[in-house]
């Protein structure tokens, strides 16, 4: 047992020996290492690679020319690069004038009229159908202004229709009607036509062969007033449930949008209010009938607006002209 433990520990001191001596040399080759590092600028040198030049090409004088004209070129700034504006852009710039705006606006060639809504009934056409239509009467229809481009910036008739008695017309608007050379009226409504060849002359009076029959015509009117209206009557809801637990609100609108991000009600959710009374315009509506000696149109389908309500009737955009 003593040999064994002299043996071990003889081990023991060897080891410790030899480590010790290992990193006595590391730590001497490092340090010699770093002291003999090269400058920097010879470090850095080193690794450069040599320049090779490449062979440059040149465009012919004529050629760059043509590229110049066609395809504006705009100069680099000094970071590179820079937006080319809307006058360097070879492309087109369309118009966004007023004015411009304006000429591309979609407008009839005549003036239309103001009538007034009697009610509806049922027309038969020569194959027996049956065809409901609105009846609308042109009851002393003239026009009393003309608007023209060059004293008010746009084409536009002023029309005015049925009678009133002057007690009831303003000072000022007595005075305009006389100016016009017409009697005193019920309504006044503006025309926006294309251009000069649909403006007519001032106590021109407008009956119903201003139109023709067969020809589709737009009229707008304001709506019947509906009141405070729920949600089921004014934007077709369906309601709650009949049962599981739903007691004294089946026609409510039920949640509006708490319990969430963002929680509030947004702007524009169709909820419970006032319903009706706004100007509603009923597109390509079919003439069917005239009665000229009474001053009567008859159009298809239902026109906005009570009975004995004024409504506005002129030649429609979405159909082709009347010839």
């Amino acid at each position: 047992m003593v040999v064994g433990r002299v043996m071990a520990a003889q081990w023991s001191a060897l080891l410790s020996s030899t480590m010790l001596a290992c990193s006595r040399r590391i730590f001497s080759t490092s340090t010699s290492t770093h002291r003999e590092l090269p400058p920097l600028a010879e470090f850095v040198s080193s690794f450069t690679t040599h320049h090779v030049e490449e062979p440059v090409t040149t465009i012919p004088t004529e050629l760059h020319t043509d590229i110049s004209n066609t395809i504006p070129i705009a100069p680099a700034s000094e970071s590179g690069h820079r937006r080319l504006k809307r006058a360097e852009l070879p492309l087109p710039v369309l118009f966004d004038s007023p004015h411009a705006a304006l000429s591309r606006k979609q407008l009839p060639k005549r003036t239309g009229t103001v009538a007034f809504k009697r009610g509806m009934m049922s027309v038969f056409d020569e194959n027996g159908a049956r065809i409901p239509v609105t009846i609308l009467h042109i009851d002393r229809a003239e026009v009393t202004y003309v608007k023209t481009v060059e004293k008010h910036g746009y084409f536009a008739v002023q029309v005015g229709a049925g009678a009133r008695h002057p007690k009831n017309i303003s000072r000022p608007m007595l005075g305009h009607f006389s100016k016009a050379g017409v009697a005193p009226k019920k309504l006044v409504q503006e025309f926006r036509i294309r251009d000069e060849s649909g403006l007519l002359p001032v106590a021109h009076e407008i009956t119903a062969e201003h139109f023709k029959e067969g020809q589709f015509v737009d009229i707008w009117a304001r709506s019947k007033g509906k009141g405070f209206s729920g949600v089921m009557k004014r934007h077709g809801f369906s309601g709650l449930p009949a049962s599981h637990g739903v007691s004294v609100s089946h026609r409510s609108a039920g949640s509006t949008g708490q319990s969430q991000d963002p929680g509030r009600v947004l702007k524009g959710k169709k909820m419970a209010g006032r319903m009706g009374g706004d100007y509603v315009t009923v597109q390509n509506s079919k003439v069917v009938k005239i009665y000229p000696e009474y001053g009567l149109v008859l159009v298809k389908g239902p026109v906005p607006g009570p009975k004995y309500a004024a409504v506005a009737i002129q030649d429609a955009l979405k159909k082709p002209d009347m010839q």
